[in-house]
């Protein structure tokens, strides 16, 4: 298997993150256990018991000044770590088509882009000459531009859209599945060839519980089973790393979708580990 959306950052920085999920913060609106809360080292193992050939270190950034020094730890991290894409991140600022470009000059195999805690409108002009970059490198960026678990300022379909309309061979793959509004992102794959969606959380319980994957759109799973990449949001799930995989296999879409979701279609994109 490979797994486009696990997150390994800097033990400060990962830190708030767990400590914003265990009060529950607006943006979880729910109670949120972190499954697999563990120093470095055990997690990195934890996936390699697993049977995870590749996956990815997505950090993202919530202030100005703060992305490029995300970037040179991952950077060290993807170095030390076989196993790891080589990921990045940015953040609206006049430095970002600077230090992106030196990222994608080092080798960065994807970006990580989080609408929601970022709290930036994908559309700022200062993020153009970044679009416009990865777009011509054809490296693709993890977005997180559905609403859920809570909507943001900036998130939902349309911000996302007109960012492709003016870029039309940008390379996206939709974290969550676009959720809740997976028919709209499912209708954006169906008109920029260079959208993919990941399986981050969509189809669990804990998913299913408050926004269940519409049944009528079942079929369009099979219509783009070549640009459906699997995610776990490893380590900061809430049950089992081995639920996610079970909630694709009850979809019963069959063996071969099952196979090009957890493995051959990130393998084409990334490479074979």
């Amino acid at each position: 298997m490979i797994d486009v959306h696990t997150h390994f950052m800097p033990h400060r920085v990962l830190r708030k993150v767990w400590a914003y999920f265990d009060d529950a913060g607006p943006l979880t609106g729910r109670p949120w256990p972190i499954t697999y809360r563990a120093d470095e080292p055990v997690r990195l193992e934890t996936l390699r018991r697993f049977g995870i050939r590749a996956f990815t270190a997505l950090v993202y950034p919530h202030r100005p000044e703060m992305a490029a020094w995300l970037n040179e730890w991952t950077a060290q991290f993807a170095a030390e770590v076989p196993e790891c894409l080589h990921t990045a991140t940015f953040y609206p600022e006049p430095s970002a088509a600077g230090y992106v470009a030196a990222a994608v000059d080092r080798g960065a195999r994807v970006f990580k882009s989080h609408i929601q805690v970022g709290a930036y409108d994908p559309r700022d002009p200062l993020l153009d000459p970044v679009w416009g970059l990865l777009e011509d490198a054809g490296v693709p960026t993890v977005i997180h531009c559905g609403s859920g678990p809570a909507p943001g300022a900036f998130t939902g379909p349309e911000p996302v859209a007109e960012v492709l309309r003016r870029f039309p061979r940008l390379p996206l793959i939709v974290a969550h599945m676009g959720m809740p509004e997976y028919r709209d992102f499912l209708d954006l794959a169906d008109r920029y060839s260079g959208v993919s969606l990941d399986t981050t959380m969509a189809f669990t319980d804990f998913a299913e519980a408050d926004v269940p994957f519409p049944v009528a759109d079942r079929h369009r799973l099979l219509d783009h089973g070549d640009r459906i990449m699997f995610g776990s949001d490893f380590p900061n799930i809430p049950y089992p790393y081995r639920h996610a995989v079970q909630a694709l296999e009850r979809l019963e879409l069959g063996d071969d979708w099952l196979r090009r979701v957890c493995y051959r279609n990130a393998a084409d994109r990334f490479g074979r580990p």
